[in-house]
């Protein structure tokens, strides 16, 4: 159990580290973590369910269809790691 919250805190993390990054860059501050949104507790929208399954399905692992829009933006990045798919790799 300890492994898998290290592995959670290890995620949050980077996560927070690429929105620093992202916001840098673009000199913008509409890049946010998703922990921050206001409407984070909502469903997930279309758009990301259908991302989600490509990405898992790509992965190999099974999309969990009731996550809120945070939980899916999270999910979204882990898989983007996971399978390679829709990172930048121009730098």
């Amino acid at each position: 159990m300890a492994n898998t919250k290290n592995t959670k805190q290890e995620n949050d993390n980077n996560r927070n580290a690429n929105v620093q990054n992202k916001a840098a860059e673009t000199g913008s501050n509409t890049v946010k973590n998703p922990d921050e949104w206001t409407t984070g507790d909502e469903e997930m929208t279309g758009a990301q369910r259908s991302y989600l399954k490509t990405l898992s399905d790509e992965a190999g692992e099974e999309l969990d269809e009731n996550l809120t829009k945070a939980e899916a933006s999270k999910r979204i990045d882990e898989l983007q790691q996971q399978t390679g798919r829709g990172l930048d790799t121009t730098k």
